[in-house]
């Protein structure tokens, strides 16, 4: 097909050799999307040498695109970024997983945790070691930061508009992040090139290889928005697949703020079609308290809906996955399925409610693609997968 990656790249040469840093946040999974694009451009040397004897110019033949980087820090908790190979002349990936509460430092001989904010800073110091050097410099944050504080109400920050603006003064070339919790946030860089992707369609695959079969069909799929602020995402996927979609609307009492900041609610009231034997995918970007989560699929449930599945695209889990461990013994929710451009507690993948989607290899067709000055459009975009998806089933149901 013309749209495949080796028939695209037949005639590009890379706009400068790949270099990949990992994060030390992200590593398992960049060390697996190293892997996919070695054995990718060996496909592309097989396939073209013969016909095509620039490919062997074209800096594919090497065992890693990783460069060693670090960010050792003092007693006092100061910290500086080292990159321990050259970067030089280089189109070069910088990958950080700001969600990852797991890794922690010293700071006077106590453990602090690391934050976002903390991650972030890492991230910079990185950037500004690679960016009297490097060609190009690129920065894919799965998980935007602070994409939560992307709108200003009254006196407050905008924490992810100055974050980008940073990032873009810093001379980074290229920001890559997936489904960002608005996409609105790209007007804080107007004139700067911030590409929001959508997994969507990997969510969609990963309980396709669990099940086997999808039966998607109007009379037999619900998709459900948890929230308003999820409507974009389930209107998309229910346009796209050819089914029914729902929304669940909260009313609060804005008379009353709570210590958290949020006001309390009153009620939780399902606006959309008849649930009742049908499967529903409750569709979200992220699982943080998992409280909209919850509280959908139990309604669902309570109107007679058959397979409740929920969709998300970061499993934060930011108060653990016990309350998700009892929902499922209550028979509120059948399957959970997220992807893995986060990092996840251990024990989630032990949960016989858990399906994981991995990213790794469309990771690997973004960084692959735009290495080589491609508009990666034509390689990634989920409407076309979409549709083949819905075809395959649908001739599977026959």
């Amino acid at each position: 097909m013309k749209n495949e990656p080796n028939f695209i790249f037949k005639n590009r040469n890379p706009i400068a050799p790949l270099k990949i840093i990992a994060m030390e946040n992200c590593r398992p999974l960049i060390e697996k999307v190293d892997r996919t694009i070695v054995d990718m451009r060996k496909g592309y040397m097989n396939k073209f040498a013969g016909i095509d004897p620039s490919v062997l110019t074209r800096d594919y033949d090497t065992p890693s695109y990783l460069v060693e980087a670090s960010c050792p820090r003092f007693g006092s908790g100061e910290a500086k970024g080292v990159i321990h190979s050259t970067v030089r002349g280089s189109d070069l990936y910088i990958v950080s997983d700001v969600t990852n509460s797991s890794m922690s430092f010293k700071i006077s001989g106590r453990t602090h945790y690391m934050s976002p904010d903390d991650h972030f800073q890492d991230l910079k110091r990185i950037i500004a070691a690679a960016m009297t050097s490097a060609y190009r410099v690129s920065v894919i944050m799965p998980f935007l930061y602070m994409s939560r504080q992307h709108k200003r109400e009254n006196r407050e920050s905008l924490d992810c508009a100055v974050a980008l603006n940073e990032l873009k003064d810093m001379g980074v070339a290229n920001i890559i992040t997936f489904d960002a919790h608005d996409s609105r946030v790209m007007n804080a860089i107007p004139t700067h090139d911030l590409d929001d992707y959508s997994p969507i369609y990997q969510l969609l695959k990963a309980l396709e290889r669990k099940f086997g079969r999808l039966h998607i069909d109007k009379d037999e799929v619900v998709v459900i928005a948890p929230h308003e602020g999820a409507m974009g995402r389930a209107i998309f996927l229910a346009n796209n697949i050819g089914v029914g979609m729902g929304m669940f609307y909260k009313r609060r009492d804005y008379t009353v703020t709570l210590p958290d900041g949020r006001h309390p609610m009153i009620a939780l009231e399902y606006l959309g079609p008849d649930v009742e034997g049908k499967s529903v995918l409750i569709l979200d970007d992220i699982i943080s308290t998992g409280t909209s989560m919850l509280e959908a699929a139990e309604e669902l449930k309570k109107k007679n809906a058959g397979r409740v599945i929920m969709a998300a695209t970061f499993p934060l889990f930011t108060e653990g996955i016990e309350k998700f461990d009892e929902a499922y013994r209550n028979g509120w929710f059948d399957y959970m399925v997220c992807t893995n451009l986060v990092y996840r507690d251990p024990e989630l993948a032990k949960r016989p409610w858990y399906i994981e989607a991995d990213l790794s290899i469309y990771l690997s067709k973004i960084i692959d693609t735009m290495n080589h000055n491609v508009a990666v459009t034509k390689v990634i975009t989920p409407t076309g997968r979409l549709q083949d998806l819905v075809a395959r089933n649908l001739k599977q149901k026959d």
